[in-house]
């Protein structure tokens, strides 16, 4: 799964690209290396028009998963949508886009380990968008820090296109780069936005040296 991705994108420049209403994120950074569980830019969607804020990478985990745990690290990947637990979030007031301009899925290096396989966008356009949901959430992230309150976020997975697939078979994000398909995930009635948890057509993304 994608667990490792980076955002360049200059602030001036996202918000024409997600025609930002309002940017909360501060003096954001160039951010090569976006790990779970760490804060990066989230788009959502508000009555008055779209806001880019911080969140934390990782919606709450299952149930199940936590049994016996005393920490919830999130769920970065969200697959099965038909699932109690995602469906409870799938609706336009959770969805969110995640900006990204390179994204990474392990292989194997000629020494037969894990390593990173970085993957960009072709074309003029290189800023795409993550198909996300999030939520404010309260949990215990890491024993150090203890209860805290935060938002969420995750990003939907399909299965791979022909380009992932050779690195990693089991599933791609789900990546949107028109306004239109972007417009279409934060405000769509839900079984329409679904419809756009499919593969990326291969000839949209590329293998790349590293973050960009």
């Amino acid at each position: 799964m994608c667990n490792l991705y980076a955002m360049t994108t200059a602030q001036s420049a996202m918000t024409d690209l997600a025609n930002l209403w309002r940017d909360d994120t501060g003096n954001l950074p160039s951010m090569t290396a976006i790990y779970p569980d760490t804060f990066a830019p989230v788009v959502t969607q508000e009555d008055q028009g779209r806001v880019l804020r911080m969140m934390r990478w990782g919606m709450p985990s299952p149930a199940f998963v936590l049994k016996g745990k005393k920490t919830d690290k999130g769920v970065t990947n969200v697959r099965n949508t038909a699932s109690p637990h995602w469906r409870r979030w799938l609706g336009p007031t959770h969805r969110c886009v995640v900006p990204f301009t390179s994204f990474s899925e392990y292989g194997k290096g000629a020494d037969g380990r894990p390593k990173p396989v970085w993957f960009g966008p072709t074309g003029d356009q290189t800023t795409l968008f993550f198909a996300g949901i999030w939520t404010e959430w309260t949990s215990v992230r890491t024993l150090k820090e203890g209860e805290t309150t935060n938002d969420l976020f995750a990003f939907l997975t399909v299965a791979p296109n022909n380009v992932i697939k050779p690195i990693h078979p089991k599933a791609m994000p789900v990546i949107l780069r028109s306004p239109e398909a972007v417009a279409h995930w934060l405000t769509a009635p839900t079984e329409e936005a679904l419809k756009q948890q499919r593969p990326f057509p291969d000839d949209g993304l590329e293998v790349i040296e590293g973050p960009i």
